[in-house]
């Protein structure tokens, strides 16, 4: 990979936490009770629950699991197309988050999740990937291939009509975006890292976010103006 942990290390800053954001309304208690029982309700396999991961669930699970296998669903796409404010970006600098949005395909990694803990399982998720009112993240129940036949799982897919959906941004534009982004979780920078460096331990090599973390090292490296042997 070209992008580093040394190309992290340069734009990590120790931002703080200064709140919310007032331009969003964010889900209640009362809210997330409501998805998780139209989840449980859902569910088209109660005893044989699924998650798929695209991105940083490969490589920050919210729950335990039982199991875990490569698949594919058909109808998404990994996609930076959500602008941040906060988290790993702030007002003065947004950044970009990956999302799954429609068109094409995803391999990406299945969980099987203990249904006995269905309940508490889907309430941490829900927390972690649905946290405005309207959603950025929609769940849907999506059919996963693996090599050992095909699972019923749980994916969380952009919702276009969601307050930070921005689509396809120019490339030099998302390039400068990952590059600068910091928050007070981490940077965007260190989000494709990650991403990538996961995705490629599984075998999974995605050409999007191959060319975009050669890019974005790039960009780093002129913005902090690295050395050739600090590449």
């Amino acid at each position: 990979m070209a992008l580093t942990e040394r190309h992290v290390a340069r734009v990590t800053r120790d931002v703080p936490f200064t709140g919310y954001s007032p331009e969003f309304t964010y889900c209640t208690d009362e809210d997330y009770d409501a998805i998780v029982r139209g989840l449980i309700d859902s569910c088209p396999t109660p005893d044989d629950l699924w998650l798929f991961a695209s991105g940083s669930l490969i490589w920050k699970p919210e729950t335990d699991y039982l199991e875990s296998r490569i698949g594919r669903i058909g109808g998404y796409h990994r996609s930076f197309c959500m602008r941040i404010i906060q988290y790993r970006a702030t007002p003065d600098e947004p950044g970009l988050m990956m999302a799954l949005d429609r068109g094409g395909q995803c391999n990406g990694v299945v969980f099987r999740l203990d249904p006995e803990a269905m309940e508490d399982q889907l309430h941490k998720l829900a927390r972690r990937e649905m946290r405005t009112m309207p959603s950025n993240n929609t769940p849907k129940w999506v059919t996963a291939a693996t090599d050992r036949g095909p699972v019923r799982a749980l994916a969380f897919v952009m919702n276009r009509a969601g307050p930070s959906y921005v689509g396809r941004q120019p490339l030099d534009q998302t390039v400068r975006m990952l590059a600068r982004a910091c928050g007070h979780v981490g940077s965007c920078a260190e989000y494709l890292y990650n991403t990538v460096a996961h995705l490629e331990e599984l075998g999974i090599h995605d050409r999007h976010l191959w060319m975009l973390q050669e890019r974005v090292a790039a960009q780093i490296a002129e913005d902090c103006g690295m050395a050739g042997d600090e590449r």
